[in-house]
């Protein structure tokens, strides 16, 4: 059973991940979770003479961060319901913000991260961003959003307005944990649930037409049939099913059929066939990222430090229900 009780944001305390930041509050009220805001300030942030740069460095300087974070929270909340909300803030540190982020959500437990990624241009993708480097190493689930996409949080009220969840299926068992993030918020929101399997390629090289045609139907019916018995009977949706098989590229396919059919979320695996993440031009995850029209939940399972640590917790809460209770 999947729980969400501890979520993760980073934030550069910008405009720029304010729209993060809004999904992060929409998720924790909607789950009841704690939101742990978390920021790594440059050398260039803290040289600078402003009125922000000032503020995190007497953070720093005095190991506090919440009257920064709390500014970042104002602008979404008023004070009553700020004082109400189950919240932290983390400073992190280190060169790399990828790796940093990767390794407080594994310090803290978190059960997802919400972040925001910036529009790479297309020369510069073969160098990655943060949001890639942090869904290749995170120990939990990443959602991700960009500032040109379908929005499904509103904008005042915060409310979560999810129709239509798409999830690329490839029969692994990475795809099957994307499967069942996508059940937990087609559930929540009575959204529809949409199952894409892609077809490898098909050459025309067959020695017979006539064979070629009939191994791509079977292919054809085989995943068909496949799909169709992929989710459970008591799957307990109110929301419709829909199925779709496509032949191509993996990461055309899903953009394509997100496109057309206005979907406001895609849940993808972070490994599986067709969907690896170390092929040298980037993988069809990482192109997924860079070109979706909407966000993009890249689903994982725990990683074993993660496990872990959360194993540690638990038995360090035994003592403490209370504790035990809130994780």
């Amino acid at each position: 059973m999947i729980n969400i009780k501890r979520i993760l944001c980073p934030t550069d305390l910008s405009t720029s991940s304010e729209q993060a930041l809004r999904y992060a509050l929409a998720l924790a009220a909607a789950h009841h979770a704690e939101l742990i805001l978390c920021h790594r300030p440059d050398a260039r942030e803290l040289s600078r003479k402003t009125s922000k740069s000032q503020a995190i460095a007497d953070a720093l300087a005095q190991g506090n961060s919440i009257p920064t974070f709390e500014r970042a929270l104002l602008k979404f909340l008023p004070p009553d319901v700020l004082e109400k909300l189950n919240w932290s803030g983390l400073l992190l540190e280190g060169d790399h913000v990828g790796e940093a982020i990767a390794e407080a959500a594994s310090e803290c437990a978190a059960d997802l991260i919400v972040m925001r990624s910036r529009r790479r241009p297309h020369r510069a993708a073969l160098l990655g961003s943060a949001a890639e480097s942090v869904c290749r190493t995170a120990p939990c689930p990443v959602l991700v959003t960009h500032t040109d996409e379908r929005d499904w949080v509103q904008p005042l009220t915060r409310t979560i307005s999810l129709q239509r969840v798409l999830v690329p299926y490839d029969f692994s068992d990475y795809s099957e944990v994307a499967l069942n993030y996508a059940l937990l918020f087609a559930r929540e929101c009575q959204a529809e649930l949409h199952l894409l399997h892609v077809l490898p390629p098909q050459t025309m090289n067959a020695p017979e037409i006539a064979i070629y045609q009939k191994q791509r139907e079977v292919a054809y019916h085989n995943a068909t049939r496949r799909l169709k018995s992929t989710v459970p009977a008591d799957a307990n949706l109110s929301g419709s099913i829909k199925h779709a098989l496509s032949e191509g590229q993996p990461y055309r396919e899903i953009l394509n059929y997100a496109e057309k059919h206005e979907i406001d979320l895609i849940s993808i695996g972070a490994h599986g066939a067709g969907f690896g993440m170390r092929a040298l031009f980037g993988s069809n995850v990482d192109r997924v990222l860079r070109q979706a029209p909407c966000p993009v939940l890249v689903a994982r399972p725990l990683k074993p430090a993660f496990a872990e640590n959360l194993a540690r917790e638990v038995a360090a809460a035994e003592t403490n229900p209370e504790r035990l209770a809130a994780r």
